[in-house]
Parts: structure tokens; C-alpha cells; sequence
């Protein structure tokens, strides 16, 4: 398994350095945040902990929220991609992916807590939805968001895997930006606490 590029490895820290990462392959260090491209989300800070609500640890998690800038001119339209990046440049094989999603118009815009991409593709569940992060108790891992513009309209149709997807858009990306966060995994319990500190009867 090849190293993660070095025009990559400043973005991320050591922990999140899979090589396998879909931006790896599809980025180069031309794209990466060209036109001054970013991915951010309002719900944490790049680098930051995944709220419990965005997990397993919660039975109505919901996907986290997600901004981005306007792509750089002449893209069509926009991919984000998930992965859990952890095992860094020593890991085998494909990082798992927790979600794929496009049909998202080739301009500044967002994505709502919750909301439902236009289109999506299998995760690593084989389920077109958001997989929700769930380490073991203890374990923290590293979730890496990816988002990609590309010149062309994609014409895939929902359910498409991540091979696909990235056969799809290769050799079409205009740019591209990485955001990442983390989670520990906790007894839900325990993030049920962390939420809400007043004991009650409501569940």
C-alpha cells in the first residue's frame, strides 16, 4: 500500500493517514482546496469530536451537518465521500466508507442535520444512508470527510458502490477539500449522560 501524498499529509493528522482514502486517489495537490475550496460543518470543529448524536451511541442519529465554499468555475456539481480513516499509512485495504453522496449542485451550499442527499451510494453496511460511527468502548477513530467537484454531471444511479462512484469521477475533479473529526467510542449510557446531566423518566 502506497503512502498517503505529501500535499495530504499536512491536512490530516498522523492517526487519519489512510492511504486508501478516496481523495488519495482522486486529488492531487493541483485540486486540493482550489479556488479556496473548504468543507466545514456547524456541528464540530475540524479535528473535533462527532457529537453522540451523529453516532450509534444514539437510537435517533441523524447524518452531522456540512458546508462548503463555492468550487472552483466550471464545476458541475459535487460528491461528498466519509471514511473512517483510522489505521493511518500503515493499513491494508480500502478505509471503511460511512457515506457517499452526490447530485449536489457544483456550487457554494449545505447540507441540513439530517437532511437527504439527492443521491446516495452503499456504505460499507451495504445500505444507502448514513453508516454511524461505532468504535469500540474507549477507542477513538477517525472519520474523514471528502468533498469533490468535478466538470462533468454525474449519471449514476442511487445505491452505486464507492468503486463506482470513484470510477465515476476520475479523471473530472475540479477540486477538492478534507474534514475531519473524531469519536471515542462510549456505552450509550454513558452519551445519554453526557447530553443530558438531569436524571428524568423521559427516553
Amino acid at each position: 500500500m502506497p503512502e498517503l501524498p505529501s500535499w495530504l499529509t499536512g491536512a490530516l493528522p498522523e492517526s487519519a493517514r489512510h492511504p486508501g482514502l478516496a481523495i488519495a486517489r482522486l486529488g492531487d495537490a493541483k485540486s486540493f482546496e482550489r479556488g479556496g475550496l473548504k468543507l466545514s460543518s456547524p456541528a464540530f470543529a475540524a479535528g473535533g469530536q462527532l457529537d453522540p448524536c451523529f453516532t450509534a451511541t444514539e437510537e435517533d442519529a441523524v447524518a452531522p451537518p456540512l458546508e462548503w465554499t463555492a468550487p472552483p468555475p466550471g464545476s458541475q456539481e459535487l460528491i461528498v465521500i466519509v471514511e473512517d480513516a483510522t489505521g493511518g499509512a500503515g493499513a491494508a485495504g480500502e478505509p471503511a466508507c460511512h457515506w457517499l453522496v452526490w447530485g449536489l449542485a457544483g456550487q457554494r451550499g449545505k447540507l441540513l442535520e439530517g437532511e437527504a442527499p439527492p443521491r446516495t451510494g452503499k456504505n460499507a453496511h451495504g445500505n444507502s444512508e448514513w453508516l454511524l460511527p461505532d468504535p469500540p468502548i474507549g477507542e477513538t477513530r477517525d472519520y474523514v470527510f471528502q468533498l469533490f467537484a468535478t466538470d462533468l454531471p454525474l449519471t449514476l444511479m442511487p445505491g452505486a458502490s464507492r468503486e463506482e462512484l470513484i470510477h465515476a469521477i476520475e479523471g473530472s475533479v475540479t477540486g477538492c477539500s478534507v474534514l475531519h473529526a473524531q469519536f471515542t467510542g462510549v456505552e450509550a449510557a454513558d452519551a445519554s449522560m453526557i447530553d443530558d446531566p438531569i436524571d428524568g423518566d423521559m427516553t
